[in-house]
């Protein structure tokens, strides 16, 4: 066989790049893929900084850029589309997003003269689709900056839906869901906290180090940090460059994880030496924690769908020394195992908690997600049930603020499981994260987290 055969194609894609080269082009190419595919923004990024074609200032304008414009992408929208006379809507994509990455930079990022943003964006145009379409890109946005102070969106008063929606950057039909449980005030306090640009909660392993002693590391590397106030071995950091080379990280004296998503380990209340099945375990975060909570003893079975999860939680669990966790590649509504004292369903959700992290999650969604995850979720717990021993706990958790996800799917199924009853939370987790009902409920805006949600249920012993 010819190892050469597919050399043709090579300058051909390595041409293609080179009209995406710089930041801004690999921004659009970015966003390209976002809209056309069903690629998530942190593996396109991951894999775009991981290559060594741009420079650590670069990276880091690249991930400003790309997670600004579908942070605040409806905005953009908005105002592109009100200077375009409603042509921007029709634009090719590349238009559009080039669009997109000049006009975020000329309004949210005062560093960058505006007179450059829109020249690279004009740049960019020219070398991709040529002069005419360049020439437009180049009036809408030097139209928008002569008209800066004068820019109008939805009035409040006529439609406060499509206001915050507009005015906040989030899908109308999220607008729409919140506005009307909670009011304006309070949906408006979350969509700012959504459009935050979050920073970093690390887990210390207090198996590896002592958090007083961690945090003297920290202090000895210049690390400003700000410690929990619900978990004592959380703290949090504005950024951690190059984190992968962090000797802290290396000897898997930390791990990067959300304090919501520690909120469902500690409901499950795993002791040492006991069995416990994480049944949605991928990426790992909480099966990982469950572990260090067991302090190494017992059993952790990690559950997935795919092979390939599990040999990148099995890296972690090497990095953070867990000898305990042992992996099973099965399906989670169909799994067969003898019951065992503890049952985690982490269910796969629609994700809206965290849409600071995942600002492109915003526009993959609808509220068809909503209806269909509910089915998924349903059959996880009614298998999960099966798995749990007499007088053993199940604990429900997701990343997701939606009734229909969380506490209706909750009271559905000790309707139509007797043998459970819930349990308050308050026992496991701090008293300010937990609902009169005795869930726990996290939002971005009221606790400076993920939105989130989990319940403790506790099978009966007869």
């Amino acid at each position: 066989m010819n190892d050469h055969a597919s050399e043709p194609n090579v300058p051909e894609r390595r041409e293609r790049r080179n009209l995406y080269e710089g930041v801004r082009g690999t921004a659009v190419r970015i966003l390209n893929r976002i809209e056309r595919t069903d690629s998530y923004l942190d593996k396109l990024l991951d894999n775009e900084l991981k290559s060594g074609d741009l420079s650590d200032l670069d990276k880091g304008l690249l991930t400003e850029i790309v997670h600004g414009v579908l942070r605040w992408q409806n905005k953009l929208d908005w105002v592109l589309n009100g200077f375009s006379h409603g042509n921007f809507a029709k634009s090719e994509i590349n238009v559009k997003n080039a669009l997109r990455v000049a006009l975020y930079q000329i309004l949210f990022l005062d560093r960058i003269p505006h007179a450059a943003a829109v020249n690279e964006g004009v740049e960019f145009i020219k070398r991709i689709r040529g002069d005419k379409p360049a020439g437009l890109v180049n009036a809408v946005l030097r139209n928008i900056i002569r008209n800066i102070e004068g820019i109008r969106y939805p009035d409040a008063n006529e439609d406060p839906v499509q206001h915050l929606a507009v005015v906040n950057s989030h899908p109308h039909w999220v607008v729409k869901r919140w506005y009307k449980r909670f009011g304006f005030e309070e949906t408006q306090k979350l969509l700012t906290a959504n459009n935050e640009r979050p920073g970093l909660s690390l887990r210390i392993n207090k198996l590896k180090v002592e958090p007083g002693y961690f945090l003297t590391l920290l202090d000895h590397q210049h690390i400003e940090y700000k410690g929990s106030v619900h978990i004592d071995y959380f703290v949090k950091v504005r950024s951690l460059p190059r984190i992968g080379q962090m000797e802290l990280f290396r000897n898997g004296m930390f791990t990067i994880q959300d304090e919501s998503a520690a909120l469902p380990c500690l409901l499950l209340g795993a002791k040492p030496g006991e069995r416990v099945i994480d049944l949605c375990a991928a990426p790992g975060g909480k099966t990982t924690h469950i572990a260090e909570i067991m302090k190494n003893e017992g059993e952790v079975i990690a559950v997935d769908h795919y092979e390939v999860k599990l040999s990148l939680l099995r890296t972690s669990c090497d990095r953070l020394g867990l000898r305990n966790v042992k992996l099973r590649v099965a399906d989670a509504t169909t799994l067969e195992h003898e019951p065992v004292d503890r049952v985690l369903v982490d269910a796969p959700c629609s994700g809206l908690g965290t849409l600071a992290k995942k600002p492109d999650m915003k526009w993959k969604r609808d509220i068809a997600d909503v209806l269909k995850l509910t089915q998924l979720q349903r059959e996880i717990l009614d298998n999960a049930a099966k798995i749990v021993k007499p007088g053993g706990a199940l604990v429900y958790s997701t990343c997701t603020t939606e009734p229909e996800e969380n506490q209706e799917m909750v009271k559905q199924f000790l309707a139509s499981h007797p043998e459970f009853s819930l349990e308050d939370a308050g026992k496991f987790v701090s008293h300010g994260l937990v609902t009169p009902e005795g869930f726990v409920e996290t939002f971005p805006h009221r606790h400076g987290m993920d939105g989130s949600f989990a319940a403790r249920m506790v099978r009966s012993l007869n």
